[in-house]
């Protein structure tokens, strides 16, 4: 995870991704540095908009927020009609008796 925050700041600072500016960045934090993770993320970052990369994850994270809402919205819907079924039984059965 470390490589990717390190990624990131190149990427804020406009500097190269690459895996020498990874590594100084890793090294100058005191933080252990992994060649192979080094080299498998900045192979993975070729030809990727880190930009649009980021919009999308913020996309992506708001999604769900709606979902939960959306769902207990439906519960709520639910529960109500459960609620108007139960009074319609028992005033019947208040008729019937």
């Amino acid at each position: 995870m470390n490589e990717v925050y390190a990624a990131l700041i190149l990427h804020e600072a406009k500097k190269e991704i690459n895996e020498e500016n990874i590594k100084r960045i890793l090294e100058a934090a005191g933080v252990q540095v992994e060649e192979a993770k080094i080299k498998a993320l900045v192979a993975a970052l070729q030809g990727i908009n880190i930009d649009d990369a980021i919009k999308q994850a913020v996309i992506l994270q708001a999604q769900p927020v709606a979902t939960v809402s959306e769902k207990e919205e439906e519960k709520k819907e639910e529960e109500e009609s459960k609620k108007r079924a139960e009074e319609a039984v028992a005033g019947l059965s208040a008729l019937f008796g």
